[in-house]
């Protein structure tokens, strides 16, 4: 009897293939998307990398020569290379720094929290390109008020977005004063983490700086590599804020026959994301602007795949 009730092999792959058909159906969706929005695209980048197309005529076959144009005569690469990677380190960095500490602040207010909470979150509502043109405003050099503040307390008034040395500081100062997004996070975070442990750190004698080096940051890891990983992904495609704090502060806000020098001031607002554009959609060049977001792709994954490969000793399981 037990040899009969024994399900015959055709009867097992019946069964196999309908499960099977029922996993990608309720995977169909993901699948979908992430073949049209990301395969697609990505395959066809990586294709065109090695093609001569401008977008109008049929792609021919080059080889590396896109790559080659890139690396070795595109003038402004190396630049962009370096602006971004010192957006990254300093940027990342000191938003999650800012964002932790305001947070950390907000949960230990007992009067007016709900104030502050919306006056911290509200900056970060406001469009990319408006949020610029203020920043620039405030920190013209000549007539913006923070420079005029800085003057009547007998403190140095830098250029700002006018000064290559003070321009990506000026954008890093714009992208802190919008951290509502990570202050919400960290918030979130930080209200989770049990006060049992707080009781028993304090028993046991531990400070303020005490309690959240061993309490409070070991809770929260998980969410600051979150904080660190996204934040990198964006940085690496910063555009909107660069390009238009270049122009205003160069007097081009727009209209055609204007003339604007490419990441104003003298290269230092010049990014990868900008590079890829200038290829693309004013050069034309296709194949070569494909080949630099590929190589912005890759550097993106690089850290990507570091910081998830460090953080994973920090988070406990």
């Amino acid at each position: 009897m037990a040899l009969l009730d024994t399900p015959r092999p055709a009867a097992l792959r019946r069964k196999r293939r309908r499960e099977a058909v029922r996993t990608l159906a309720f995977l169909s969706p993901w699948l979908i998307g992430f073949g049209l929005f990301f395969a697609y695209p990505l395959v066809s980048t990586a294709y065109f990398s090695f093609m001569k197309y401008d977008g109008f005529t049929a792609p021919t076959f080059n080889g590396l020569k896109n790559w080659t144009y890139l690396f070795e005569h595109y003038p402004f690469f190396w630049q962009g290379l370096r602006n971004t990677l010192w957006l990254v380190a300093v940027m990342v960095t000191l938003r999650v720094a800012f964002g932790l500490g305001v947070g950390v602040l907000i949960t230990k207010v007992k009067t007016g929290a709900g104030f502050f909470r919306t006056a911290f979150y509200l900056p970060y509502l406001a469009p990319p390109v408006a949020a610029t043109m203020a920043f620039a405003f405030l920190l013209n050099p000549g007539t913006g008020p923070v420079n005029h503040l800085l003057g009547e307390l007998g403190l140095p008034q830098p250029g700002w977005f006018t000064d290559p040395d003070w321009s990506k500081p000026a954008l890093t100062l714009l992208a802190m004063w919008g951290i509502g997004d990570l202050m919400v996070i960290f918030m979130a975070a930080l209200l989770d983490v049990p006060k049992e442990q707080y009781e028993a750190a304090e028993l046991d004698g531990a400070g303020p700086w005490q309690r959240f080096r061993f309490v409070t940051l070991p809770n929260i890891t998980p969410i600051v590599l979150f904080a660190v990983v996204t934040g990198v992904i964006q940085t690496m495609q910063y555009y909107t804020q660069a390009i238009v704090a270049g122009k205003v502060a160069s007097g081009v806000i727009g209209g055609s026959g204007q003339q604007f020098e490419p990441g104003y001031p003298h290269g230092s607002t010049w990014t990868l994301p900008q590079m890829v554009y200038n290829l693309g959609f004013q050069r034309f060049d296709t194949g070569t602007a494909c080949a630099a977001a590929l190589v912005l792709f890759a550097i993106s994954m690089a850290f990507t795949a570091l910081l998830l490969r460090r953080g994973s000793g920090l988070v406990e399981d």
